[in-house]
């Protein structure tokens, strides 16, 4: 079966379709750089990069999935307008976009459609016939007469996936179709972050903001450390953080944020020394015996919502409290074990740490993806 990936980022979501049957033949995503990743990782697929509410971009991409003979539509729209690590702004133009999603659904009328967003999508108005409609009442306007609709609030680690992430999905079918595409079933055992990188040994972060030597004297195993973590793969580098941070959650129990941390010496400050005031799932490590929270694009920030390692007990230190292993947020490898992404995934060598982390958070994770896509096989 062929299909068509709209929005497509650098292809998290298509990661394991090949392996299914499912060729992902044609992809339009508007950013050049992650285009041209997608090149790289997916050299087999034609990439048309462009702006999808551009009119020329719409009959390109529509001329071109009927001339493949196009099977199946997958849109993933951006959505920071409705996240909830987001502004949720409900004017946020992106929210629009799914517009042109069913403009080129319209256009195409391949025998299935998978549309996937946040759960707030459901509750987020688009403007359409000069009036305020909710997205899923829109989209059944426009497809219904065309599609039978099966739709869900799931959450990914209710399917073999190690991360809490829920989304919308709607799987749509083509009425002359004789098979309707379903949701998969729930499978009963969840995945923890242990099952996805308890294996793994403990890596100390950079401190970047304090002389090397200062640095070594805090993590005399870091280089050592390091090696370890680079044999087992090159996207497992130690993640950079400055002093105060990788201070207060060295003694940050697992599961724990540090802003309950008992001595206020080792709660967050800023740099003049005064506490800092957030939420209480920022400066927080995940726990080991549930699955890893949703994965979002500041997943490079001890300051961020649950992004730092669970961490092991280490030693007790001169003041009696004790101390924890690996007081920084998760590698890029980590990150792909709890989105379910291939470890071998072909990300090229020249893109920036900064930039992974940053489409990883915005991708839907593949082995969901791909256990969806299979109830059509």
């Amino acid at each position: 079966m062929k299909a068509l990936s709209l929005f497509a980022n650098i292809g998290v979501a298509e990661a394991y379709l090949d392996d299914i049957g499912i060729n992902v033949v044609l992809a339009n995503e508007i950013d050049k750089k992650r285009a041209e990743v997608y090149k790289n990782i997916y050299p087999n697929c034609e990439m048309i990069c462009g702006d999808i509410t551009d009119d020329k971009i719409i009959d390109t991409l529509s001329k071109k999935a009927i001339e493949l003979n196009i099977d199946i539509i997958m849109a993933t729209p951006p959505c920071q307008g409705m996240s909830t690590a987001g502004k949720q702004n409900k004017f946020d133009i992106r929210n629009n976009l799914i517009y042109y999603a069913v403009q080129i659904i319209k256009n195409v009328k391949p025998r299935y459609v998978m549309l996937e967003n946040v759960p707030m999508q459901l509750n987020t108005k688009i403007f359409y016939n000069r009036e305020m409609i909710l997205i899923p009442n829109y989209l059944i306007s426009e497809l219904n007469e065309l599609y039978h609709f099966e739709n869900s609030i799931i959450n990914t680690a209710n399917f073999g996936v190690p991360q809490i992430r829920n989304r919308a999905v709607f799987v749509l079918t083509r009425k002359d179709e004789g098979h309707i595409w379903a949701l998969p079933k729930k499978e009963q055992y969840v995945k923890t972050l242990y099952d996805a990188i308890g294996h793994l040994p403990p890596l100390d972060p950079l401190i970047y903001d304090i002389d090397y030597n200062e640095h070594l004297k805090i993590f005399p195993n870091y280089e050592k450390n390091k090696r370890l973590a680079l044999s087992i793969s090159k996207w497992h580098i130690p993640p950079c953080h400055i002093y105060r941070q990788v201070k207060v959650m060295l003694s940050t129990p697992t599961g724990q944020s540090a802003f309950n941390n008992s001595n206020p010496n080792n709660r967050p400050k800023n740099k003049n020394g005064d506490l800092v005031k957030g939420y209480k799932n920022t400066y927080k490590r995940q726990s080991w015996d549930m699955p890893a929270y949703t994965i979002t694009m500041y997943n490079r920030t001890i300051s961020s919502q649950n992004n730092v390692h669970p961490g092991r007990p280490l030693e007790i230190d001169k003041n009696g409290e004790i101390l924890y292993s690996d007081p920084r947020v998760l590698t890029i490898y980590e990150l792909m074990l709890a989105m379910s992404l291939p470890t071998n995934w072909n990300i090229p060598n020249n893109v920036s740490e900064h930039f992974i982390r940053s489409v990883i958070g915005e991708g839907i994770p593949p082995l969901f993806i791909k256990k969806l896509f299979s109830q059509i096989i």
